[in-house]
């Protein structure tokens, strides 16, 4: 009977020397009932980490990017890639997926002198769709959208509405001292923006003309909404009683739009004050 030598070879061949050929079946019966060579096992575990930081680092950046245009509403692809820091090429890559899984949607842009490029036309923006806002935590569902139309469909309409009040009721005593604690406007409409971002709306506010508007980027009733905006006019009727003035809703997510959008006038007292002076 033959006995076969086992010849590990390691670090410590000799200097100059190479390691002999061996064969994939070789490698097998060198170490019978053993892991194969430690160099091999560490090429082929480093071949299954580099699958997965590549499989893993693509998805993290593609929710980045959604995750962007959720929060600060629709944005062209050369905005996102310098708020992501993201390459062109590279962004465009992340919205083209996005866009084919029915995340996002390309649209025209409003024409305007800051997106206009020469004589050529405005570049497309990106805003989220409603299948993409389903993959963010939404506080509705169908049985909510069932039971309003069942009170809707028995004659109680104003249900609905009384429904749709207590809602935004419950959004003020919970906002009303943070907001009315503020002394300027601008301060208060500030205050109701983080309430409205904490309760998942990720408000931003921004300056306008003569006044501010709040940007809503989520909605987390939207689909409901879209049913029975009598959600929309009560959560403005409130906004416009715990700011103390009038407010104008310019566009809403449940209407198609890709945020929610208030305006909020904002006088300074001193003009006031002038101005009445002067009559």
């Amino acid at each position: 009977m033959k006995r076969f030598t086992l010849v590990a070879y390691g670090p410590s061949r000799l200097p100059g020397s190479r390691p002999p050929k061996v064969g994939p079946d070789e490698t097998s019966l060198s170490r019978t009932g053993s892991d194969p060579h430690p160099t091999q096992v560490a090429k082929m575990e480093e071949l299954r980490n580099t699958y997965v930081v590549k499989k893993i680092e693509p998805d993290k950046t593609r929710n980045l990017v959604a995750r962007a245009i959720l929060e600060r509403g629709p944005a062209t692809a050369v905005d996102l890639a310098e708020q992501l820091a993201i390459t062109p090429a590279g962004i465009r890559r992340h919205l083209d997926s996005l866009v084919e899984d029915g995340i996002l949607e390309p649209r025209e842009a409003h024409v305007t002198s800051v997106n206009m490029r020469g004589r050529g036309r405005p570049a497309k923006v990106f805003v989220m769709t409603d299948n993409g806002r389903e993959k963010f935590e939404h506080s509705y569902d169908d049985l909510a959208v069932s039971a309003l139309k069942f009170m809707a469909s028995k004659n109680g309409a104003h249900l609905v509405t009384e429904f749709a009040a207590g809602r935004a009721e419950e959004i003020e005593r919970k906002a009303a001292h943070k907001v009315s604690s503020q002394s300027s406007m601008k301060d208060r409409v500030s205050a109701l923006a983080d309430h409205l971002s904490s309760e998942g709306y990720s408000a931003t506010i921004a300056a306008r003309g003569n006044g501010v508007e709040i940007c809503q980027h989520h909605c987390p009733v939207a689909h409901v909404a879209a049913e029975f905006p009598e959600l929309c006019e009560a959560e403005t009727e409130v906004i416009s009683k715990m700011l103390g003035t009038h407010v104008q809703r310019l566009a809403t997510i449940a209407n198609g739009d890709g945020v929610c959008t208030t305006f909020i006038p904002v006088v300074e007292k001193k003009k006031l004050q002038t101005s009445n002076r002067g009559a």
